[in-house]
């Protein structure tokens, strides 16, 4: 196996932390990951997203959506079984899971919804005003006034 190091990048480059750390991250992680429970990733509109996963099994209030550290964290306990049960065959997992997303500057949980044994979580892009390309009107050179060293500048 390969090792890579970003020692001389980390160097040469001020406030890309949150890079540099999913880069770590995913050199990092383990070559094995998690596919329970199954989801789905979709984009609804330009500037929208939403993430389902598949929850047979667990009531909402058995789930618990949270953003933490510019991460989503889905996380699912299953409460305990009161009347212990005889099954013939078990094909409906319902084990304890923690799936996490690292979001996007600017993206905020708008919400989430439980129906149908799939939980939605929607994800909205909130461009910043400073952020967003902004038209600069041309005055024409009669119409403009000169200004010079901060004062206004009269033409007889």
């Amino acid at each position: 196996m390969r090792t890579l190091d970003f020692a001389p990048l980390y160097r040469a480059t001020v406030g890309f932390d949150r890079i540099a750390d999913l880069m770590d991250r995913v050199l990092t992680a383990d070559v094995a990951q998690p596919t329970y429970p199954p989801y789905n990733i979709e984009k609804t509109a330009d500037d929208a997203y939403r993430i389902s996963i598949a929850v047979a099994g667990f009531a909402p209030d058995e789930l618990t959506v949270e953003v933490k550290d510019g991460n989503l964290h889905i996380t699912a306990r299953k409460a305990t079984e009161e009347a212990e049960r005889n099954y013939l065959h078990r094909g409906i997992a319902t084990r304890a899971f923690e799936r996490r997303f690292a979001l996007a500057d600017h993206v905020r949980v708008s919400g989430a919804v439980h129906e149908h044994g799939m939980l939605h979580v929607d994800l909205i892009r909130e461009t910043p005003e400073a952020l967003k390309p902004r038209r600069i009107e041309i005055a024409r050179a009669a119409d403009a006034t000169p200004v010079l060293e901060g004062k206004a500048e009269t033409v007889n």
